[in-house]
């Protein structure tokens, strides 16, 4: 068993990966993308691995929400696993089916990795879509090509250095606030605060999100040691 659960979690290809749009600013210019995998590509995974015949999928209903039970044929028995989903905004009831259908798939390591995945954010367009430019740049992520990577005699495109100018201010806005901190609940109040600048430095610029980190660490430490009590 432990060799087909490890073909089911096994990676998709690049372009078996999409992107939608989660959170975004408030002139709806830049949004966060989120990967997700298409409803017919799980089920083309279970096919492939465990064997259409081997493989099943039942709808009941829990709490007047859609819940979808995977189950697989493991020797003589089924086992099953479960989970669930409201319906969607744009779907309906059609959509709560698809998206308890994957989410019941993930508990069986079909795609669960794309949560470890970052979710920057990216450039949309006037429909409130992500930009082509920007994909191009996603399917990176999950190992597509890079032919949209800039040379080392190409320089940074414009979008990238927009985001490493806003990136590099956020960072250096950050650090001075913790220089002027006060005291340790302070320097936590200004982490909690920033949490969601922090998650894009962290995605963009690994190592600015550490050194503020570390910054904020030290500088509790040291209020500590220097406090008369």
């Amino acid at each position: 068993m432990s060799e087909i659960f490890d073909k089911l979690k096994a990676p998709f290809a690049p372009d078996k990966i999409h992107w939608r749009v989660g959170s975004t600013t408030g002139d709806k210019k830049r949004g966060m993308a989120l990967a997700y995998l298409d409803a017919r590509d799980v089920m083309e995974r279970l096919d492939e691995v465990v064997g259409p015949e081997n493989w099943q999928a039942r709808y009941p209903h829990a709490n007047g929400k859609t819940c979808c039970e995977i189950g697989i044929k493991c020797g003589d028995e089924w086992v099953w696993k479960a989970n669930g989903a409201g319906d969607t905004d744009i779907e309906g009831e059609k959509g709560a089916f698809s998206g308890a259908f994957k989410r019941a798939a993930v508990l069986w390591g079909i795609g669960r990795y794309l949560y470890d995945l970052p979710s920057p954010w990216v450039d949309l367009d006037q429909y409130k879509k992500i930009k082509p430019e920007e994909l191009s740049r996603l399917q990176q992520m999950t190992g597509g090509p890079a032919a949209s990577e800039p040379t080392a005699k190409q320089g940074p495109t414009p979008e990238q250095a927009k985001d490493h100018a806003r990136l590099e201010a956020n960072a250096k806005a950050i650090a001075e606030c913790l220089d002027a901190a006060d005291g340790p609940l302070e320097i936590d109040r200004i982490m909690k605060d920033r949490a969601e600048t922090l998650r894009q430095i962290m995605t963009y610029k690994p190592a600015w999100h550490k050194a503020l980190v570390d910054k904020a660490e030290k500088r509790k430490q040291q209020m500590v040691a220097e406090s008369p009590i």
